[in-house]
């Protein structure tokens, strides 16, 4: 759109030497009614997405979830924008900046999905999703990027330089299984299964961004693509420098809310407040030190719920669940509004139908070596009662939804990447997008059926209860291959074990309230023990 008025402004120019006449001024008012349709507009859709996604709930039909519902709702509205040759209104009316989107809605959204996660059954298959997040991650973002740029190479699609390729495997690597496990709680499923669809989509965001970065910055950077060495530093400087700031200011907001004595009833709105005021803090840090406000921001989601909430009151837990809670889901919501709205409305680059085409395949194909091959070796490291069933590495392989993360780095690549390769790869993942949503997404309910994990009644959910909320596996002296790798793999799980030990230990009992007479189960959030200033 500002494109489209600078160019006018230059073709309606005047002849050197002659001055311009001012611009006619905008009738008093203009603005803000043009303001007040836009909002009006989004509301309208919001509220509609989320009768219509209630509506589809309460009547258990699960072919449209409430993503589906939600974009197919923003393509009907642009869709209609276009019939009605309002298309230049209706844009002006849903502006949207690209600035608003990482700014506001990713934030919140990214920090709910750290701060929902369950601890126990998360950190007992710790070992396998931290496998299927980083080095699963990494897999199929080379996987599928290679497999684009050989595609190029053989005429099969539009030909890319391997660096963007390698972007493309790294966005596109993002998953977003909002849609499946929303199924998977209303119809019951594994809690393990759950625990390694939902920790690998939190972590495997973190992973997917810092991939993504470090290929942007080797191909600003071309004599850093001679290195391999200097790529790997890149990578670990982005992953590792946003996940230090994150979980940095997750544990000062732990000792601030411990020590400063906010949970009398007379601070509670400060209390509040300061808790909201932390993740977009860590967010701006990261950002401003030139890091991942991404990444940042979801480890102290995580470190803000295993440890600062058990320091807030009860009050104010609840608040604050609620809030990021509802924060999310209007976010997540408008995002998948947007996703629809922007086919209908934007000029997409259609012309390669073969780069979409091909990259869905090489995407699955992608998606089948990191699920199968980092079962495996899961599998090779843990005992017979506790390896990942076959039926669960299909629901896993099958659970590869791609959203808003994916969305969002294919929006920014428009502007890193040369005009017609940005284009391409938009088109690609929002054409990704809304095929794996509205297929994959609608037949989630008979894929669970089909591979019989719906309502399974997992017996190591009574174990949880044994060893302090934990399952480590248990290797027993004739099991052992005494194989190389199998014994690095075994060291690895045995080494989350002892870094659960020290958490409840010393990190628990340093960051939170909890008094040593506390016999909570670790992982469990320690309840507010603390007596109220009036309660005294």
């Amino acid at each position: 759109m500002a494109l489209e008025l600078s160019l006018a402004s230059v073709s309606a120019s005047p002849p050197a030497g002659v001055l311009a006449p001012p611009p006619p001024l905008a009738p008093p008012g203009k603005e803000q009614q043009v303001a007040g349709v836009g909002i009006l507009l989004q509301i309208s859709m919001l509220v509609l997405s989320f009768v219509l996604g209630h509506v589809l709930r309460r009547h258990r039909f699960y072919y449209l979830p409430e993503a589906s519902a939600s974009l197919l709702i923003g393509l009907v509205v642009g869709g209609l924008a276009n019939i009605s040759n309002t298309e230049t209104n209706t844009r002006t009316w849903f502006n949207f900046h690209e600035e608003f989107f990482f700014l506001f809605l990713l934030p919140p959204i990214i920090f709910q999905s750290g701060f929902s996660l369950s601890p126990k059954p998360f950190f007992a298959n710790f070992g396998a999703i931290v496998t299927f997040a980083i080095l699963g991650t990494f897999i199929a973002s080379v996987v599928t990027g290679i497999l684009v740029y050989l595609g190029g190479l053989t005429f099969l699609m539009y030909k890319l330089p391997l660096v963007e390729c390698l972007m493309f495997g790294a966005l596109i690597s993002a998953t977003d299984p909002v849609t499946v496990l929303s199924i998977f709680q209303e119809l019951g499923s594994d809690v393990n299964l759950y625990a390694l669809v939902f920790g690998e989509s939190v972590l495997n965001d973190a992973m997917a961004i810092s991939l993504y970065r470090t290929m942007s910055s080797v191909r600003s950077h071309a004599a850093a693509s001679e290195n391999f060495f200097m790529m790997i530093l890149q990578f670990l400087e982005t992953f590792v420098g946003s996940m230090s700031s994150g979980v940095g200011v997750g544990f000062i907001s732990a000792l601030l809310f411990k020590y400063a004595g906010l949970d009398v009833d007379n601070l509670q709105n400060l209390e509040c407040c300061l808790f909201v005021l932390f993740p977009y803090f860590s967010y701006m840090l990261a950002e401003g030190l030139g890091l991942s406000g991404i990444v940042s921001i979801l480890f102290t989601g995580m470190v803000m719920k295993h440890y600062t909430y058990s320091n807030l009151s009860d009050n104010s837990q609840r608040f604050v669940s609620a809030f990021f809670h509802l924060l999310s889901s209007l976010a997540e919501t408008f995002v998948f509004i947007y996703m629809g709205f922007d086919i209908a409305m934007e000029e997409h680059s259609w012309s390669h139908v073969g780069f979409i085409f091909f990259s869905i395949i090489f995407i699955v194909v992608a998606r089948a070596v990191n699920v199968f091959s980092c079962a495996y070796l899961v599998n090779m490291s843990r005992p017979e009662h506790r390896r990942i069933p076959l039926k669960h590495q299909k629901a896993l392989w099958f659970s590869g939804l791609r959203g808003a993360m994916a969305f969002a780095l294919a929006l920014q690549s428009v502007h890193e990447l040369p005009e017609g390769h940005g284009k391409t790869i938009f088109t690609t993942t929002t054409a990704i997008v809304v095929l794996t949503v509205l297929l994959i997404g609608g037949s989630t309910g008979t894929m669970l059926e089909a591979l019989d994990v719906v309502g399974d009644e997992n017996t190591s959910i009574e174990n949880y209860e044994d060893n302090n909320g934990y399952m480590p596996p248990t290797y027993e002296e004739g099991t052992s291959s005494g194989g190389g790798l199998r014994m690095k793999l075994k060291q690895f799980h045995k080494s989350t074990t002892s870094f659960t030990a020290l958490d409840k230990n010393y990190l628990t009992p340093f960051f939170t309230s909890q008094t040593d007479d506390d016999d909570d189960d670790f992982g469990e959030q320690p309840q507010n023990r603390r007596v109220r200033f009036y309660d005294q």
